[in-house]
């Protein structure tokens, strides 16, 4: 029999200042994680997940964004 997939809340991401984040934190609210690059072209999306934040951070909504610093400069310290 195959083990259990790990569930999200069992993962550590470190964070934009490279402080590791534990998801376990987050149990219990709906998360939408996003994969930055600040200097990305599609930057613009990011006033949408803004406002999509805004309309539902009362009822436990939040977004988790984490560079994964792999976009050719496209994000500080790559």
């Amino acid at each position: 029999m195959a083990a259990p997939a790990p569930m999200v809340y069992d993962f550590t991401l470190n964070d934009i200042d490279g402080k590791p984040v534990s998801l376990s934190q987050f149990r219990g609210k709906a998360l939408l994680l996003v994969n930055t690059a600040s200097f990305c072209g599609n930057t613009p999306q990011y006033t949408d997940l803004e406002k999509i934040y805004e309309q539902y951070r009362e009822k436990g909504f939040e977004i988790l964004a984490f560079p994964a610093n792999n976009f050719g400069q496209q994000e500080p310290g790559t």
